[in-house]
This record gives C-alpha cells, sequence and structure tokens, in this order.
C-alpha cells in the first residue's frame, strides 16, 4: 500500500506540466480535426466551431488523466514500455473525454423528448442517448483525429517516455 502511494505520488504532474500541457494538447486535437476536416470536404460544415470546440475541450480534459496514468504506468519501465503506456492512456483518455462531451451535447438536444427526470423511462432513455451517441462519435469523430492526430500522438508519447527517462534517473 505504501509503495502505491510513493508510486502514485511519484506520478503527478506538475501545475505547470497541466497548465501547458492541457491546452496544447486540447489545440493539437482541434487542429487534428480541422486538418480532417479539410482534407474530406473544404472544412464545408456548419458546426465548424462546435467541432473544434468538441475536440480541444476533449484534448483539454485528458491530457491531465492521460499524463498521471500514463507516469504510473510507466514508472521503471523501459523506454517502449513507457511509449506503450503512454500512447494508450494518452489514445483511451482523448477518445473517452471527446466521446463523453459529444454524449452529453448530444442527451442536452434530445432531453426534450425524453420522460420527467428520475422516472425508469428516463433512465432508459438516458443510458441509451448516451450509448447511441458515444457509438455515433466512435464511427463518425474517430476519423477526425487522422491523419494528424495519430502522428501528434506518436511523437508526444515518444518525447513523454524520453522526458520521463530524465527525470527519472
Amino acid at each position: 500500500m505504501r509503495n502505491l502511494r510513493l508510486r502514485l505520488a511519484a506520478s503527478l504532474p506538475s501545475l505547470q506540466e497541466i497548465l501547458l500541457g492541457s491546452p496544447l494538447w486540447g489545440f493539437v486535437m482541434a487542429l487534428s480535426s480541422l486538418v480532417a476536416l479539410i482534407l474530406r470536404n473544404g472544412a464545408e460544415t456548419a458546426h465548424l466551431h462546435s467541432i473544434l470546440l468538441l475536440f480541444f475541450c476533449g484534448g483539454l480534459i485528458a491530457w491531465p488523466c492521460a499524463l498521471l496514468l500514463g507516469r504510473f504506468c510507466a514508472l521503471g519501465r523501459r523506454r517502449e514500455t513507457r511509449f506503450a503506456a503512454f500512447f494508450l492512456c494518452l489514445t483511451v483518455f482523448t477518445i473517452a473525454a471527446t466521446a463523453f462531451l459529444f454524449a452529453l451535447d448530444y442527451r442536452l438536444f434530445y432531453a426534450r423528448w425524453h420522460a420527467p427526470f428520475g422516472s425508469r423511462i428516463w433512465a432508459y432513455q438516458f443510458v441509451f442517448t448516451l450509448a447511441g451517441a458515444v457509438y455515433q462519435f466512435l464511427v463518425m469523430g474517430l476519423r477526425l483525429y487522422l491523419p494528424l492526430g495519430f502522428v501528434a500522438l506518436g511523437l508526444t508519447s515518444l518525447w513523454l517516455a524520453n522526458r520521463m527517462a530524465d527525470h527519472h534517473r
């Protein structure tokens, strides 16, 4: 238990890493979605600002969580394991945070047609609306991370893995 606490304490990102890294990761994710939209249809969508904001906020929220868990998993490991830990954590947390925000927005739109709050029908509608929104994001939103987001993910994971080696020797 003490070992776990020490490992967790060593994994905590500094305030500076969060305050600089979160908006930067959010910006890169928004840029990734913009590049993907430009490549696919010249960014001709009435929802461009909403999409960019969604991907920015998803990256903003994901960064501190991914950094903490990535470091926790990577402590004392070899470089390729550290890279894999950061790659996996950044991928999962970025997609999960963005899909969650998309689902909340989706739910907000459909809430006007749902049963009264707290009823059994409302609970079903809430769960299945969120599940449908996450599925829709996975089908339609994941492609907006390609090609730039994938490259940024690899480079950032490599940078974090190498940086961690320098700080924990």
